[in-house]
């Protein structure tokens, strides 16, 4: 069999990290620690239905978390105080004139609902389709970035902007009657209101940044990708849904999922190879083409 059938690995074989132990030696915990670290090409009923139960726990645990009203609003002081010594303080500002713009903060509503899901989802698509041997690194990345996110609404009560005590901030979801934030209008009740610390939409949309400019062999595609988390900070301060340092929080919530995926792989999910070798038995030849 030539050697165009089997699994493409772009000749970076080795930016996967060390080999794993695959057990022909021996058996036990190590062989099968070694498999389970080895890119694998992903089966798609296992990954919707893991993708399904994970978002459904992370939901469950994060309203579980005791909103705790009293401290998420000391906390949130404490955050704008912090932020009037740092000379940063210009959320109310921005939320302020935004608003004023009637057909962009609608927009901005809708966005801040419904793209950190559009384009997560998206994503995992395109690298599930495209780059299979890179496609476990990334969700485990992503996946740690949530569990980090988890511990921060617990450790750190926060109210959002929009809900502080003498703020001045405009709930623009209440203000111009969208649907626009599980937090807001007849949704509230749905969804714990004082997990702002660390912002997810900066997590999660960051991943899909860094991703696409990454992976992505389009210019513009990738510049795109890059522009993509700016676009999200801006509406997140602009909807008075999280202050500047919430973004802050979900960096380094990314960072960790991040480190998370390099340690339990041997390297960045952008190092490892693109595509993967096929299990012993079955026929090799999967290639991806682009």
């Amino acid at each position: 069999m030539s050697d165009s059938t089997v699994t493409q690995w772009e000749g970076r074989e080795e930016a996967a990290g060390p080999r794993a132990d695959t057990g022909r030696d021996g058996s036990g915990a190590r062989g099968l620690l070694g498999r389970l670290r080895q890119p694998r090409r992903p089966r798609l009923w296992f990954e919707i239905l893991l993708i399904a139960v994970s978002y459904w726990l992370y939901s469950l645990i994060r309203n579980a978390v005791p909103e705790q009203k009293g401290e998420a609003l000391r906390n949130a002081d404490w955050i704008w105080r912090a932020e009037q010594t740092l000379g940063i303080d210009v959320e109310r500002s921005v939320n302020h004139a935004v608003n004023a713009v009637t057909w962009l903060i609608i927009g901005m509503n809708y966005y801040y609902a419904t793209l950190h899901f559009i384009m997560t989802l998206g994503v995992l698509v395109w690298l599930y389709r495209w780059h299979p041997g890179r496609y476990a690194a990334a969700r485990l990345a992503l996946f740690a970035t949530t569990g980090g996110a988890l511990v921060g609404y617990y450790l750190f009560p926060l109210a959002p902007p929009r809900l502080m005590r003498g703020g001045r901030f405009v709930d623009t979801v209440m203000v111009h009657h969208t649907w626009g934030s599980m937090a807001s209008g007849d949704l509230k009740h749905m969804s714990n209101q004082y997990a702002a610390m660390p912002s997810m939409h900066i997590g999660w949309s960051l991943w899909c940044g860094l991703t696409i400019f990454a992976l992505a062999s389009v210019p513009w595609v990738r510049v795109l990708g890059l522009l993509y988390p700016v676009a999200t900070l801006v509406v997140i301060v602009s909807t008075a849904n999280h202050f500047w340092l919430d973004a802050v929080g979900g960096v380094l919530c990314l960072s960790f999922g991040f480190g998370v995926a390099r340690a339990w792989y041997g390297a960045g999910p952008y190092g490892l190879p693109r595509g993967v070798r096929e299990s012993a038995g079955r026929q090799p030849g999967y290639a991806s083409s682009s």
